[in-house]
């Protein structure tokens, strides 16, 4: 059987896939409006599969690889879960401290996607602390499907206390020079935008096509922002012109980019969302945008 590419899928089929990994539908719907574009070799089950998460053959930062060190911690989050869990990734080799990045997952928790991103950016100098908000429910559970619906439990804004949590225990590392930037995906991209709404010293932040904050919050922003949007998502892409007229009047520090022809989820190289060179330029964007705002401080 012909193995199905990225190129035999149509628009429609990921536009479908953005609707329910936004939860705008259940897995019920998703599977029965999937179904229509079941044509000839393009079984149901073949879509199903092609479309759901491969993280076996997706990880480019082992854990065991001998440029960082990267385990499990737990720290407190006293305005949000309680405890909670996170990978701690760094360099090794390095005699000096070095800043910090907070690395935040999408909508289903510390997924092995979002373990590799933060052990990628350890490689690149950096400490990395990428925090699992479903810690109060147990963890990720394992799979993308349960982890979303174990995370609409929580309410953003407590899960976000989480987040601004990982900031302090990362700023008081041992290890760290106590600059610290932050880069989100999808929900994490909304949680890296309230950060630099809520921490006033939070050195560089990065969200990966997130949702943007109000016109009463992004005032509060002093921090540097880059921004990372795909061209397809005009569910997120609609907010950033108010956004950025804020950003403009009150001078902040920001740049935005739009990857042509990509889909929400462009960076995340499990999913056939995924496109290689969008995802390539946008992770130089970033660790270059990190470079320059976390190290000349």
């Amino acid at each position: 059987m012909k193995k199905i590419t990225k190129e035999d899928i149509s628009q429609e089929v990921f536009d479908l896939y953005d609707d329910y990994a936004h939860n705008k539908i259940d897995r019920r719907s998703f599977v029965e409006k999937l179904s229509l574009f079941a044509v000839g070799t393009l079984t149901l089950p073949s879509l199903l599969s092609f479309m759901t998460p491969n993280y076996a053959d997706a990880v480019l930062i082992k854990p065991e690889d001998p440029r960082i060190k990267s385990g499990f911690i737990t720290y407190d989050s006293p305005k949000g879960g309680g405890t909670i869990k996170g990978l701690l990734s760094q360099p090794t080799g390095t005699k000096k401290k070095v800043p910090g990045i907070i690395v935040v997952h999408e909508n289903r928790g510390l997924n092995p996607y979002i373990e590799d991103v933060g052990r990628r950016a350890a490689v690149e100098g950096f400490i990395t602390l990428a925090p699992d908000a479903l810690s109060p429910l147990g963890g990720y559970p394992g799979n993308d499907d349960a982890g979303r619906e174990m995370q609409k439990k929580r309410t953003r804004e407590e899960m976000l206390e989480d987040f601004i949590a990982a900031y302090n225990y990362l700023k008081a590392h041992k290890d760290c020079n106590g600059h610290i930037g932050v880069v989100g995906f999808c929900f994490g991209g909304w949680i890296a935008n309230m950060m630099a709404v809520k921490i006033p010293t939070l050195g560089a932040a990065v969200p990966y096509y997130g949702g943007q904050p109000t016109a009463t919050e992004a005032e509060l922003i002093k921090t540097p922002i880059l921004a990372q949007y795909a061209s397809l998502d005009t569910r997120v892409n609609e907010g950033w012109p108010a956004y950025e007229a804020i950003l403009k009047k009150n001078k902040v520090h920001h740049t935005a980019y739009f990857y042509e022809g990509v889909n929400h989820g462009f960076h995340n190289n499990t999913t056939p969302r995924y496109d290689d060179k969008a995802a390539t330029l946008s992770w130089e964007r970033t660790i270059a945008f990190f470079k320059q705002e976390l190290k000349k401080k």
